[in-house]
């Protein structure tokens, strides 16, 4: 069975895209109409802006989001999946392109997303940090036990998980965790805890956007961010995206239940090759390849 994934921020690079573009008519229609959507030409930036440019969140939501569908549009026939999912902001581009979202309501949600979360980063500084080399639930007790804002948010493979919320709880955290055995506590260079209870903000205003927008039966199981688990059903599925910004990512556990249930190759649609590489911790026989 063949899982189709979709990465999610940090897989952007200077000149993303531009191959697609210039060899394919059809990929550039639908870069075009995403600028018009937008209002601003976002496939100038992708094409000739600097990596600095590109981690502007409100380029680089639509920006993954856009390389990774259009991807999936030009395969054409060739875009057979028999299960879907993606990395937190891949989610949208994993239910556009299983035919559950339109792709013009799936932009001007990550548009939304983009800007709703870049407010929230303002309202509540917060950070990020990559936790390597302990069991998932070493980290969950020891950020239970830290005074303030700090959870786990990327359940991203076994032994790393990232952590997030306030400065100062996420650093406490950290050190507790490296005095516990892990290999390395990294703080990340984001604006902002995403998938953190600091992101309420931002969830409370997309919410009311995603009600809004218009979901059908995906054409496959969507496995959602927020509980690892196949859905197909609209209000489930809209349930679980307006959950998602302030529920961590439950990757690990989407990887373990898309190869409980039969997938034997997974496909990476979009940017990179950072999801190729994660099923390879879970699996690494795993046939695996970019789309």
């Amino acid at each position: 069975m063949n899982a189709y994934v979709f990465p999610g921020q940090g897989s952007q690079f200077p000149g993303m895209g531009k191959d697609l573009y210039e060899g394919d008519s059809n990929a550039r229609i639908w870069f075009e109409h995403a600028n018009d959507i937008l209002g601003f030409n976002l496939t100038d930036v992708m094409f000739n802006g600097t990596d600095t440019d590109l981690k502007r969140t409100k380029v680089t939501q639509p920006a993954i989001f856009l390389h990774s569908v259009v991807k999936a549009k030009v395969m054409g026939d060739a875009f057979r999946p028999d299960m879907v999912a993606g990395h937190s902001l891949g989610e949208f581009s994993a239910l556009v392109a299983s035919g559950a979202m339109e792709f013009s309501d799936g932009l001007k949600l990550v548009a939304a997303r983009a800007n709703a979360m870049q407010v929230a980063c303002e309202q509540q500084p917060g950070t990020m940090a990559a936790i390597i080399g302990l069991e998932d639930t070493q980290v969950e007790e020891v950020c239970a036990g830290i005074d303030g804002v700090v959870v786990p948010a990327n359940y991203n493979c076994p032994g790393q998980l990232v952590i997030s919320g306030a400065v100062d709880p996420v650093n406490a955290a950290c050190e507790a965790l490296k005095a516990a055995g892990a290999r390395r506590a990294l703080v990340l260079p984001v604006g902002g805890a995403f998938h953190s209870p600091l992101m309420e903000p931002a969830r409370a205003e997309l919410g009311s956007a995603i009600e809004y927008t218009p979901i059908i039966d995906p054409k496959c199981p969507v496995y959602q961010n927020v509980d690892a688990r196949p859905h197909t059903d609209p209000a489930r599925i809209k349930a679980n995206l307006i959950a998602q910004l302030t529920a961590p990512v439950r990757w690990t556990q989407i990887m373990r239940a898309m190869l409980a249930d039969g997938a034997n190759k997974v496909v990476e649609v979009g940017p990179g090759n950072v999801l190729q590489g994660l099923f390879k911790k879970v699996d690494k026989e795993l046939v695996t390849e970019a789309g």
